[in-house]
């Protein structure tokens, strides 16, 4: 195997949210119900298959501030097994970890045999809060698309798979979901000062955004964006990109039962497996 890393390699001529002017929608409420219970029994197949085969997968979420990132995990992690996933909602570092390299503590939530990590927000805030907020140096971030594209080579390497999405919303939907927190009792506490000030550099996060697609969509580790301003259709569009992209290269059917666990339960519990 090359010990080279992989370069940016584009799956269409470009990757970048301004390619986009309108966004699909669900308008069936029925609709939506139907493709999530269906797309969540799909995941949760593919995650007892890991389970079973003892692999391992990195999914990172990234995206503008209220763009559905919570939402979307939550409809994830619904209906899998808790022992086998973590999220890790990642914000500012600790004053400990400040004194580390800024990929020591993903290395640190690196998933177990047969497990799966969620990263909400992740190590991409080095080439995009940390640019635009000059909480890193430009020689900083700048070479940390290179550091990036190594780490995640790091995973794939090690038989990691990494899976990479950011949930793009217009400025107008943005607008009106602060506008909702800022006026629905029980959400005002994700409306924070850190993204009213970020809104107001909407167009620095808009290029840095762009900057880190196109130079951090590698072959093993592309990224795909996904539209969210109708938030019915982001989470099965979620869904079933993330089921689809995990089941790659799996075998999803359940293993054989153990014929001495079938010969113990029909001898002591008096039961028989039925024949399919």
């Amino acid at each position: 195997m090359s010990n080279q890393i992989d370069q940016p390699h584009l799956h269409n001529d470009s990757v970048s949210i301004t390619d986009f002017d309108t966004h699909p929608v669900i308008d069936s409420k029925k609709a939506y119900k139907q493709a999530l219970k269906y797309w969540q029994n799909e995941l949760l197949h593919v995650q007892q298959a890991y389970y079973h085969q003892g692999q391992r997968a990195v999914i990172v979420f990234e995206g503008w501030d209220a763009a559905g990132k919570g939402g979307a995990i939550r409809r994830i992690t619904e209906q899998l097994d808790p022992r086998g996933y973590r999220v890790f909602p990642i914000s500012a570092p600790t004053a400990d970890e400040q004194g580390k390299h800024y990929l020591y503590r993903f290395f640190n939530k690196l998933p177990k045999a047969g497990t799966l990590t969620i990263f909400d927000r992740s190590y991409y805030g080095r080439v995009l809060v940390e640019r635009v907020e000059g909480f890193a140096s430009d020689s900083a971030w700048q070479r940390a698309y290179r550091e990036i594209n190594e780490f995640e080579q790091l995973l794939t390497d090690d038989n990691i798979k990494v899976i990479k999405l950011f949930l793009h919303i217009s400025s107008d939907e943005q607008l009106k979901r602060f506008s909702e927190r800022l006026n629905n009792p029980y959400k005002r506490w994700k409306l924070t000062q850190e993204d009213i000030r970020n809104r107001n550099k909407r167009n620095e996060y808009e290029v840095a955004i762009n900057e880190m697609l196109v130079k951090t969509h590698t072959t093993r580790a592309p990224w795909s964006v996904i539209l969210a301003d109708h938030k019915w259709f982001a989470r099965v569009e979620v869904m079933k990109y993330l089921t689809l992209t995990l089941r790659e290269g799996m075998v999803i059917e359940p293993p054989p039962i153990d014929p001495k666990v079938v010969e113990l339960a029909e001898q002591q519990l008096g039961i028989k497996q039925k024949r399919m």
